[in-house]
């Protein structure tokens, strides 16, 4: 009974695997971490069940099966419709998949679930602000990747940093600087 106990439970790797597939754009190592339960849910036998439908969906998309790892997150969400986490993987799958739409509902159904809070709310600002930034929202993006660094996320303060101007005129100056630092130690 141990064992199968411990062949349902999410391992480290596994949570690896979560981050780098459903957060592709995260440098590697990021600390934005799966959803922490609340008092709401935690540990019900629904968000088990959810969580262990979210890797075999992982599994599915990166195998290159996209369309079977949105019937899973599908089968999460419809199994415990109050997890955020699960309408944050289907919204990843969806954006693969190119049903921007789809992805944006879930990720605004995620924001809603975790009322803005925590690691899966992190995730749906930074995912739903590169999907505003790749459709020109500028503002929206901007204020996303806030709440999203807010909530602790690196990459979406590292892209907040390059859309403000005054950081990537002091970044082109600081790039001609070293070029110009680079040329005179060749020249010598």
């Amino acid at each position: 009974m141990a064992a199968s106990t411990r062949e349902n439970q999410i391992t480290p790797h596994d949570k690896e695997i979560l981050k780098q597939i459903f957060n592709p754009g995260l440098p590697y190592g990021d600390d934005v971490d799966e959803e922490q339960p609340t008092e709401t849910n935690a540990d019900t036998h629904e968000v088990c069940q959810a969580k262990e439908l979210e890797i075999r969906g992982v599994r599915a998309a990166e195998a290159g099966n996209i369309d079977v790892a949105v019937s899973i997150f599908t089968e999460a969400v419809s199994t415990a419709p109050n997890w955020p986490s699960s309408y944050n993987n289907r919204a990843q799958a969806l954006r693969m998949k190119g049903d921007i739409e789809g992805a944006k509902s879930d990720l605004n159904k995620a924001l809603e679930l975790s009322q803005g809070k925590g690691p899966a709310a992190c995730q749906a600002f930074t995912q739903r602000g590169l999907i505003r930034k790749r459709e020109g929202d500028e503002e929206g993006a901007r204020k996303d990747f806030q709440r999203a660094s807010e909530l602790g996320n690196g990459f979406a303060k590292q892209i907040l940093a390059s859309m403000n101007p005054y950081a990537a005129l002091c970044n082109q100056m600081l790039g001609e600087v070293m070029t110009k630092l680079r040329t005179c130690q060749e020249e010598m």
